[in-house]
């Protein structure tokens, strides 16, 4: 698609958006809502999109929503809040749910809803130099953005209540020890690491992936009994795919499977 606040490039099964508003520290439009929607709906159906990585232009990730635009969030100034705040939600739900393994790569700022795009991604990879707020707090807002729901999974109800309250601007070296992330590097580093991150999952088995990350995500909402009943179903649909039977012949055949999907 051609948009306006996005760049988006394909390779070898990598899908790399880029969010495109770099003067604006690639604060979110209602424009940049609208077209990451669409991206992201079309990655979920395109077979040879194996793997999302999150990005933003000229050395920030994202510094939040962009208040000051006049459309709103949802690219209509007649839209009445509750309706643009619910096109922001479909877009963190939307990728919190993409059928492909996603990966945030993380340079300056990522705040707000910024924030919350990146914890929205299964793995995130950040330069040592970039800085993670839940700013809300600071411009007379609750969290949104799926925040509520992502803080407390990933550092605690304790932490995230303080990351939320007090909406302190820290260093990834801080985020990393909360667990906010999982790799921080230099920032000469970061590319070739997401590089290799997602051309390992983009070489992985596509149906196997997602019914992981599936089973992963709904975890804390289950019992044991339910998350291994889960467990049963997907594996018995695994073990009928032709890429099972990849695996096994690549292993008696000592060399890497090449796994298609299907």
């Amino acid at each position: 698609m051609d948009a306006e606040t996005l760049q988006v490039e394909r390779e070898a099964g990598v899908v790399t958006v880029t969010l495109n508003r770099p003067e604006r520290k690639n604060a979110a439009s209602g424009l940049l809502w609208q077209e990451l929607l669409v991206v992201l709906r079309e990655v979920d159906r395109r077979r040879d999109d194996r793997v999302l990585v999150l990005t933003g232009a000229g050395g920030d990730f994202c510094s939040g929503a962009d208040l000051s635009d006049p459309a709103g969030m949802s690219n209509d100034p007649a839209d009445p809040h509750l309706v643009r705040m619910q096109v922001v939600s479909e877009v963190v739900l939307t990728l919190h749910q993409l059928h492909r393994p996603t990966l945030a790569k993380v340079r300056g700022v990522a705040a707000g809803a910024g924030l919350s795009l990146a914890l929205a991604c299964d793995l995130v990879l950040a330069a040592d130099t970039s800085r993670f707020s839940a700013i809300f707090a600071r411009r007379g807002l609750s969290l949104d953005a799926g925040a509520s729901w992502l803080l407390p999974r990933l550092v605690g109800l304790q932490r995230a209540k303080e990351l939320a309250f007090f909406a302190d601007l820290l260093g990834a070296d801080e985020v990393a020890a909360l667990g906010l992330v999982n790799r921080v590097v230099p920032d000469e580093q970061l590319d070739d690491l997401c590089d290799r991150w997602a051309r390992r999952l983009a070489a992985g088995p596509p149906l196997a992936l997602a019914m992981t990350k599936r089973l992963l995500n709904d975890s804390s909402s289950l019992t044991m009994a339910q998350a291994l009943e889960d467990e049963s179903r997907v594996q018995t649909v695994n073990v009928a795919t032709a890429d099972v039977a990849e695996a096994m012949r690549a292993f008696v055949e000592k060399r890497e499977p090449r796994f298609e999907g299907r």
